[in-house]
Formats: structure tokens, sequence, C-alpha cells
């Protein structure tokens, strides 16, 4: 069964503020103005940055929730090996580069701690 297309759209207006929040809520320094959620359809970065922003996070952000993806079977299987350990998964698909995938939680403190002992 299929969501609609409001629905879908709904879902990933939802996680760019769930994403802005998150990194409003670590980066007290920052102000609205510095993270923004990007409107649907509108092309570029989900999350704006302003250059203050773009300091504290060098990083072009996008928010893509799905009903379905294979990388959370991956994510649950480094959750289950992981003991008291932050899991981690590094994936890649043919002919592709290798990229990392951890909590975004645990990413954006990550994230703090680096700016608040530079």
């Amino acid at each position: 069964m299929s969501i609609s297309v409001q629905s879908a759209k709904a879902k990933g207006r939802n996680l760019q503020k769930w994403t802005r929040d998150l990194i409003l809520g670590l980066f007290p320094s920052l102000e609205p103005d510095d993270v923004k959620s990007t409107g649907m359809g509108q092309s570029g970065e989900d999350i704006q940055l302003s250059p203050a922003a773009r300091k504290k996070i060098p990083y072009s952000i996008e928010a893509k929730s799905r009903n379905k993806m294979v990388v959370y079977s991956m994510y649950e299987q480094a959750e289950a090996n992981s003991g008291k350990h932050q899991p981690l998964v590094v994936l890649k698909a043919d002919r592709k580069k290798p990229l990392v995938l951890v909590d975004a939680e645990h990413f954006f403190k990550l994230l703090k701690d680096r700016n608040e002992n530079n």
C-alpha cells in the first residue's frame, strides 16, 4: 500500500524540522535564521545553513524519509553487535565510494563536542 504524495511530503518536512530543531538545540549560539528547513519541492539542500552555522557544521544536509530502507536492517545488526559501543555501519555499493551510517543525534553531538573543544 502506498501513501499519498501529500503524506510523503509531510514525512519529509517533519524530518527536516526534526533535524533543524536538533541542530538548534545542540548549538545554542545559533539563531533560528542560521538553520532553516527548505520548503518541499525547492532545489538545493534540505537544511540551509548560514555562514555562522556552516562554520560549526561543515556538511550539506539532505533529509530522506522513506517507508522502507535496507540500511535500517544493517544498522540494527550493528546495534545488536555493539554492546556498550556506538553502532556504526560502513556501506558501499558497486562503483560507489564507501559511506558511514551512524545515529543522527550521536553525529550532531560529535560536531557539538568538536566545536566546543576548538
